[in-house]
């Protein structure tokens, strides 16, 4: 990133930083310590020690209250219950919330009653003003593409929403705050729709909000910090994203008027970074900068309100090494290299760069390739299968860029935290293209502007307009000879072989044309987990590096509001 202007590596992130950050307001009583969800999974971390490293770190922090995000789901009911448990084990107690979802009596979230893991509400006191914080997670993206069971129920966002704001206006509250687990773009859809919100401080869509244009194009903000909207009394509301992955901390201050409505709304997200620091030397090289730049780093630092340089907690440093010991010699077996930063997108055109930081990333998201990350993943499926003649692969289980360089085992595992397994399943042409338009469908039919279930594809290419109806979406459909290297258009009554992960072959992210082949027993299971396709497909070719264009999946691509992307 730039400081002061000029190109500067630093530490960026890290939860020991998170809690050093929290504890600066250690001692007030005008604070609520909000966590918007998707605490679990995504890291060796959630792998090795299912949910347990994750509570522990939470709990030096001590939030105030948690919403349940869809990954919370992946591994079901059950280990959404020992993850509560363990953040529950010691004084904190934070609480849970998710007002839309409804775990069936004597299940694993409700042994005894509806609410005793998930609660609708909590209600907390800042300076003697009681402050109500309704939870609300995502619902479709939960059913799809998590792993949630049958008798769980989820309600729609904005009905649960208002109906418990609702209960906290009979018990007297007058401010409401919602922490969902949502996206910046149904954040703001929601605000609209519900009267006496007040703020949404939100999650899942890894937004970045603010102005960082002093650090570089690799931070690019999707909005303000904090964004303004306009509840369905036409009274505003106040929304805060931070980013991703104990990167950022948003900080909002709000005030009220006597009349109990919003009258300001003031904040920042600031990235948190170390305070050690390297600049580029006349030979090119990094290396470690002088104390008299250091001084000078520091000052400018002080000055930005878009950044904080903290050292890390030593206690929950300390903490994190009885975990990482296992972890880091997982991790630190290089595997190969990449020629080109591998960039991460959903939705081509999406609005939030997912990849910000990466250098050759810049841009990705308003590509009409997308995902870098996912077709390579892809492309190791394909690979990794000897009678497939298609892969595909969902976008949201590819969970981070990868920048040019040396790969590691830790990388592979990080881009592919699942424990899914590769399988392959017999589709005619016209249930492939039927997959392909079920997986948009599923999020852009249900007002999501991106969704985790966009395919990606090696073999198969296609031209996609998102402003057409659904049947309509994918045109120009072509398959890869894999001896010939020919391309050709795609047979509807011809049989392919298409290999993908178990998780979207039973129908899961909204691949419902995958469902009914997956439940009559007809396709063959690998038992391969598929990030070990990613690590085997690495250790073969060495040096591994973005596919020629025309081996893209995306040939051409117009978004949903018709905008026709290069």
């Amino acid at each position: 990133m730039k400081i002061g202007g000029v190109e500067t590596q630093v530490e960026l992130g890290g939860f020991a930083r998170v809690t050093s950050a929290f504890k600066q307001y250690a001692g007030r009583d005008d604070v609520l310590k909000l966590h918007a969800g998707d605490a679990n999974t995504g890291t060796l971390y959630y792998t090795l020690f299912k949910g347990k490293a994750d509570a522990d770190m939470m709990n030096t922090v001590c939030f105030d209250a948690m919403s349940v995000g869809n990954h919370e789901f992946d591994d079901g009911d059950s280990q959404l219950k020992s993850f509560i448990d363990h953040l529950h084990a010691g004084a904190c107690k934070t609480s849970v919330l998710a007002a839309n979802i409804r775990p069936q009596i004597g299940t694993p979230l409700a042994p005894k009653a509806q609410n005793d893991y998930l609660k609708p509400y909590t209600i907390k006191s800042i300076k003697g003003v009681q402050v109500g914080i309704v939870g609300l997670s995502i619902k479709n993206k939960t059913q799809n593409a998590s792993s949630p069971l049958p008798t769980t129920a989820f309600e729609d966002e904005a009905v649960a929403a208002q109906r418990a704001i609702e209960q906290l206006k009979t018990e007297g509250i007058r401010h409401i705050v919602l922490l969902t687990h949502m996206g910046y773009e149904a954040d703001k859809a929601l605000a609209s729709k519900l009267t006496d919100v007040d703020v949404i401080i939100g999650g899942d869509s890894h937004t970045l909000l603010g102005d960082f244009t002093a650090q570089g194009t690799g931070y690019t903000a999707s909005g303000a910090y904090p964004t303004q909207a306009i509840n369905k009394d036409g009274k505003p509301v106040c929304i805060g994203h931070a980013w991703e992955y104990a990167k950022a901390l948003g900080e909002m201050r709000v005030s009220f008027n006597d009349q109990g409505e919003v009258a300001s709304c003031t904040g920042q997200a600031s990235l948190i970074i170390g305070d050690s620091f390297k600049r580029k030397g006349t030979d090119g090289a990094w290396a470690a900068v002088d104390a008299t730049t250091q001084q000078q780093i520091a000052a400018a630092v002080a000055a930005d309100k878009s950044l904080k340089m903290l050292s890390p907690d030593a206690a929950v440093s300390t903490l994190l090494q009885s975990y990482s010991g296992q972890v880091d010699e997982m991790k630190k077996e290089p595997i190969g290299s990449t020629a080109d930063a591998l960039c991460l997108v959903r939705t081509p055109g999406e609005s939030t760069n997912r990849s910000a930081g990466v250098v050759g990333c810049e841009s990705a998201n308003q590509l009409a390739r997308g995902s870098d990350a996912a077709q390579v993943v892809a492309q190791a499926f394909l690979n990794a299968s000897l009678r497939a003649d298609i892969a595909i692969q969902n976008a949201g289980g590819v969970r981070v860029p990868l920048p040019a360089g040396t790969i590691t085992m830790g990388d592979a595992f990080t881009v592919l935290p699942f424990t899914n397994v590769l399988v392959e399943l017999p589709l005619t042409g016209q249930q492939v293209a039927a997959v392909l338009e079920d997986a948009l469908s599923a999020y852009l039919d249900a007002g999501q502007a991106t969704g985790g279930g966009h395919p990606y594809a090696a073999g198969l290419r296609w031209n996609l307009d998102m402003s057409k109806a659904k049947g309509e979406r994918f045109t120009s459909i072509e398959v890869k000879n894999r001896q010939t290297g020919s391309w050709s258009a795609i047979n509807p009554a011809q049989t392919y072989i298409v290999a993908t992960n178990d998780f979207i072959a039973k129908g899961q992210d909204g691949y419902a044309a995958f469902k009914p082949i997956y439940d009559s027993g007809n396709y063959v299971n690998n038992y391969l987990l598929y990030t070990q396709t990613f690590v085997n497909y690495i250790r073969t070719n060495r040096t591994i590096s973005r596919p020629a264009a025309d081996d893209y999946s995306h040939q051409s691509v117009i978004t949903k509001a018709g905008v026709k992307l290069n």
